[in-house]
Parts: C-alpha cells; sequence; structure tokens
C-alpha cells in the first residue's frame, strides 16, 4: 500500500471463480403472476449446453472493487483466496483490473472458491460453494473514505460482528452494504451494528422481502421499512422495472436503460459500484442513480459481470445525451 495515501473504497467480500455454462434446453415455470420462477431441467438425463466462459475475480465485493476500479477510484480488496491455480488466477485479474490487493490473504490447504452459473435466456442461475476460510478483521485497518460490504460465508457472524465494532469507532466511514445470502439468513438484529452504520443499503425487490420478512409487495413501502433499519439511504433494485431509492425524504424512481439484456449477471453489483462513486464524486443522488443505471445497462450487453463496465467519461459522455423524461422522477 501506498504509504499515506487514504483508502477511498475498501470493498469486503467473498472473490469466486466461475463458469458461465449457456444452457440451450430447460424450462421456465413460474406463478400465475410472472414471479418467483424456477429453472427446470430435465432429471437424469443429459442437457445440452452452447458454450462455456470462466470469470475470473466474481462476486458482489470483488465485481464492486473493479467497477470502481474503472471509474478511477483507488480500490482494495478486502477477501480470501486458497494456495491453488483458481486463487492466483482471480490475484492476477484483480491486478489488471487494477484494485489493490494489499488486504488478500492467500489461506495454504483450503480451496479458493468456484461457483458455476446456468445461463439460460437473460437470466441465470448459479450454483455457489463458499468455502469457510478463517476471517478476521484487524480493528487497526487503515481508514478508508468508503467501506462496501457484501456476500459471505455462513461462519462469517463474528467477523461481521468486529466489522460492525469498527464501523462505531470510526463514524467518518461510509459503508455501502448490500447483503448476501448469508448476511439475509443471519437475520436483522445480530447485524444490528452493520445496519445502523449503513450510509447506503442496496438490495433488490425479492431480497428486500426476504430481509423485512414480509409479503409486502409495494416498493415504496418495502424501501420505507427498510430505511428504519438505520440505513441513510435505501436503493431498491427491481431489474427491467428501473430502481428505487429513498433517503428519508423522497422517493425517487429510476427507468432501466435496457430491456432485452444479454446476461444479467453483475447488473446489480454494476449499479452499485457506480452509484457510490457518484456519491463519493459529490453528485446527488438523483445523479447517482443515473450513473448506476447506466453502467448497468452496459454490463447485461455483455457476458459475465466485468467486460461491460463502463469508466467515468464513458458514464459522462451517455449522460451528456439524457433526455429530461429519462432521469429520475421523485414518486412520493
Amino acid at each position: 500500500m501506498e504509504e499515506n495515501k487514504q483508502i477511498d473504497f475498501l470493498s469486503i467480500g467473498d472473490i469466486a471463480t466461475e463458469p458461465f455454462i449457456k444452457i440451450k434446453e430447460a424450462e421456465e415455470k413460474c406463478d400465475p403472476d410472472g414471479n418467483y420462477c424456477k429453472l427446470c431441467l430435465d432429471y437424469g438425463g443429459k442437457i445440452p449446453y452452447e458454450s462455456n466462459e470462466v470469470c475470473h475475480a466474481v462476486g458482489n465485493s470483488s465485481n464492486v472493487s473493479i467497477a470502481l476500479s474503472r471509474l478511477g477510484m483507488n480500490s482494495y480488496l478486502v477477501s480470501y483466496v486458497g494456495d491453488d491455480v483458481t486463487g492466483s488466477d482471480n490475484i492476477k485479474q484483480l491486478k489488471i483490473e487494477n484494485v489493490k490487493t494489499d488486504y488478500l490473504n492467500v489461506i495454504k490447504g483450503l480451496e479458493s472458491n468456484y461457483h458455476y452459473v446456468l445461463w439460460y435466456g437473460a437470466e441465470r442461475t448459479i450454483l455457489v460453494r463458499h468455502t469457510e476460510f478463517p476471517y478476521s478483521f484487524s480493528l487497526d485497518t487503515p481508514e478508508p473514505k468508503w467501506i462496501y460490504l457484501s456476500s459471505l460465508a455462513s461462519n462469517s457472524l463474528d467477523y461481521h460482528k468486529t466489522i460492525g465494532e469498527y464501523l462505531n469507532k470510526h463514524p467518518n466511514v461510509s459503508l455501502a452494504f448490500q447483503p448476501g445470502t448469508f448476511q439475509i439468513k443471519f437475520g436483522i438484529g445480530p447485524l444490528s451494528d452493520i445496519y445502523r452504520n449503513t450510509k447506503v443499503l442496496f438490495c433488490n425487490h425479492e431480497e428486500a422481502e426476504k430481509i423485512l420478512n414480509t409479503k409486502e409487495k409495494d416498493i415504496p413501502k418495502l424501501i420505507k421499512m427498510m430505511h428504519k433499519l438505520g440505513p441513510k439511504i435505501v436503493v431498491i433494485t427491481d431489474g427491467e422495472n428501473g430502481s428505487y431509492s429513498y433517503d428519508g425524504d423522497v422517493i425517487l424512481f429510476m427507468k432501466a436503460f435496457y430491456h432485452k439484456p444479454i446476461e444479467t449477471t453483475g447488473a446489480g453489483d454494476s449499479f452499485s459500484g457506480a452509484f457510490i462513486a457518484a456519491l463519493f464524486l459529490d453528485y446527488s443522488i438523483s445523479d447517482a442513480m443515473i450513473w448506476g443505471a447506466v453502467n448497468s445497462s452496459s454490463v447485461v450487453s455483455y457476458v459475465g459481470p466485468h467486460k461491460g463496465l463502463l469508466n467515468r467519461k464513458q458514464i459522462e459522455e451517455f449522460i451528456k445525451d439524457i433526455s429530461p423524461e429519462d432521469k429520475p422522477i421523485i414518486l412520493f
């Protein structure tokens, strides 16, 4: 780490390698409203696939760290890999993307995370296996301007508590929190310090329902319920239907700039990365919504979470041509 240089963004979360397997023959089964769809394959059959593309250094926090680096930020990743080829490939990819690896830990005797993405249509189903690394966060970690926190394995509860303690001691740090599978399963109570210290909380529509343990479907109602957990700003994304933000004052709605994505992996991460980068650069929440929508619209035009990530100049060029009716509107 460069001596005496403050960290802009410190992303914390698991990193993985993921092959994207494009399936040719499958079936989608959804509820009567077209939601909660299932990917159905012939049980015991041989399923044809079209292609297989391996992506390294993926996962919410790694994706966001790369998105931030592309946008010109001083970006670091706190994560763990095993002492294997997969881990080495992930580190190489981070370095290619100019993400600082000072806080990346190589653990002997453990396997790096390796997931499988079943890609059918524009959506994907991911087979995941999180290695339970010996998570440890130092309270002496140099204070960054922002921390981004997302997916970790099921043995990370104490790790979260230490991060919460760190945030309590460093109130000037802005936290962006995007709860992953096990963070949602932990529940709100055990992560109360995290939620209370969060500046921006990101989740999608379905995740909001799970976090709140509610059957409420109305996003404006959900976003206000999420805000009561403590975050200063809540952002709920809803794919092609757009995104919403709430700062305790007004709810903004931002339309999506895409309608026929190639593949949606990384759409939420690219949105989150661009959103917090915009806030870091002192743009308004409304502008940050535009940045997020622009970045995600590019990412879903490619396979994997990294190829379509934009730099600052590209986003600013795109925004120049946005008409007023395509900008965020105040719902309430």
